[in-house]
């Protein structure tokens, strides 16, 4: 059900808010880490080819991202002073826009996707898995940006429960469906299964984030939420609410669309050193995705706080939120820190037996996460930018980490001195402890004190 956030103990409603976002964007990352599980059991040209086109894929996330971050700090602060048609627009227009941008993306980005492959590798075995993974996903991504918005839209008003369900019953499906799908015989059952390599392990996942959607879509709209959107506000464009969406997320939108860019350029970098290092940096990196689940959490459910919280001018109990929220972040980090350095090579060996795929992600996983403590307490703070509609910090962040100190970083070390892959994981450290810096020092300034978007 939905929850008035503006009162009762800052801690409690953190944890409320928080704790079930955690739950549920780890069980799908917990998917995501069975995904490569059982790509890794077909072939390290296989783990390339999803990493090569799972980096491009999310460069269209920015179009998310941008009317995401709008939808929050709109839905949250309309529900906060009680604005119940306001709420029900925002939450109408959001989908709709949503939907709209992910058909112009998915259809650009299938146009150009194969020349693209062909620019981080010539192995036909990689591109080829690419493009099985990739068009499938492509064809489906205005459901999974739909699903993306009913979920926040369930968040922004109090309900986090609710989307904690959906999205762990779509992760017990996709995990279910992986060996089924991908398999000729089902392993440790021994039943036939499809056969279908990683185009299964595709359809497994737009199975499940259809279902996910269809739920969380009749659940919003039941009028059991305190909110009551309609299906026919989803045909109406509404340009005023569109252009908020459009704009008040927009700083984020190019954060994430730099920040994304940089993760393109950076898999040039690795691509340097051969498919099995792209291969490694994609099994980190979903491990990396996993540790970041509660940051995310902490983030979503911190941003409808303050939200709701600036929605009645209480910038007191805003603060007391960001700065838990960064705390509790920077803890979980130091967790995984530990995890990264004493059993490194054995996760590793979960997904992989290749020696040299061994050895480089576990250098990845002790030397990028180091980074993430900081990171992560900074990303906490974050969730004022998020809930008051001030968001030109993530751009400002973005480029600093990415483009000042990461990009150049490689350049000079890879390009030019042409030293080891070591100084890849290094730039991931220096970039997370820059945006940490330009996080405090915009947290610190205080202008998203007086920042409202009604």
């Amino acid at each position: 059900m939905a929850r008035d956030l503006t009162q009762g103990s800052v801690v409690k409603n953190l944890m409320y808010m928080s704790l079930p976002t955690m739950i549920g964007f780890s069980s799908q990352m917990i998917y995501d880490i069975v995904d490569i599980f059982w790509i890794g059991r077909i072939s390290p040209e296989a783990i390339a080819g999803v990493t090569i086109f799972s980096t491009l894929f999310w460069t269209v996330e920015v179009l998310n991202s941008i009317i995401g971050q709008s939808s929050i700090s709109m839905i949250s602060q309309s529900y906060g002073r009680k604005d119940t048609e306001g709420t029900n627009r925002s939450i109408e227009q959001t989908i709709t826009f949503k939907c709209l941008v992910a058909i112009i993306a998915a259809v650009l980005v299938a146009l150009f996707l194969k020349p693209a492959l062909r620019l981080f590798s010539d192995d036909q075995m990689v591109i080829t898995a690419a493009l099985d993974y990739g068009y499938i996903r492509l064809f489906f991504l205005p459901i999974m940006f739909s699903s993306y918005s009913v979920n926040t839209a369930l968040r922004c008003v109090g309900n986090a429960r609710t989307p904690m369900v959906i999205m762990i019953f779509a992760s017990l499906l996709n995990i279910l469906l992986d060996p089924i799908l991908i398999f000729d015989t089902i392993p440790l059952i021994g039943l036939p299964g499809a056969g279908l390599g990683v185009f299964g392990a595709a359809v497994a996942t737009i199975t499940s984030q259809t279902i996910a959607f269809v739920v969380g879509f009749g659940v919003l709209f039941s009028g059991k939420q305190g909110v009551l959107p309609r299906v026919k506000g989803l045909f109406r464009l509404h340009w005023p609410t569109g252009k908020r969406l459009l704009t008040i997320g927009l700083p984020t939108g190019i954060e994430g669309l730099l920040r994304n860019f940089s993760g393109v350029v950076v898999l040039k970098f690795v691509a340097i050193f051969g498919t099995t290092a792209v291969a490694a940096m994609g099994v980190a990196g979903r491990l990396f995705g996993f540790a970041f689940m509660p940051l995310v959490g902490l983030s979503m459910g911190g941003s409808t706080i303050v939200g709701q919280n600036l929605g009645v001018n209480d910038t007191e109990r805003a603060e007391k939120t960001a700065r838990l929220s960064g705390l509790l972040g920077a803890s979980f980090m130091f967790v995984f820190v530990l995890v990264a350095f004493l059993f490194g090579p054995q996760v590793m060996r979960l997904f992989s037996q290749e020696p040299e795929i061994i050895s480089l992600g576990t250098s990845f996983l002790r030397i990028g996460s180091t980074g993430l403590v900081f990171l992560a307490f900074g990303f906490g703070l974050s969730t004022v930018f998020s809930g008051s509609g001030f968001n030109i910090p993530f751009m400002y962040a973005s480029v600093v980490a990415r483009w000042i100190v990461q990009i150049p970083l490689l350049v000079v070390t890879i390009s030019l001195l042409q030293l080891n892959i070591a100084w890849v994981w290094w730039s991931y450290f220096l970039s997370d402890f820059a945006e940490f810096a330009v996080m405090v020092f915009y947290y610190r300034k205080g202008t998203w004190r007086f920042k409202r978007v009604g």
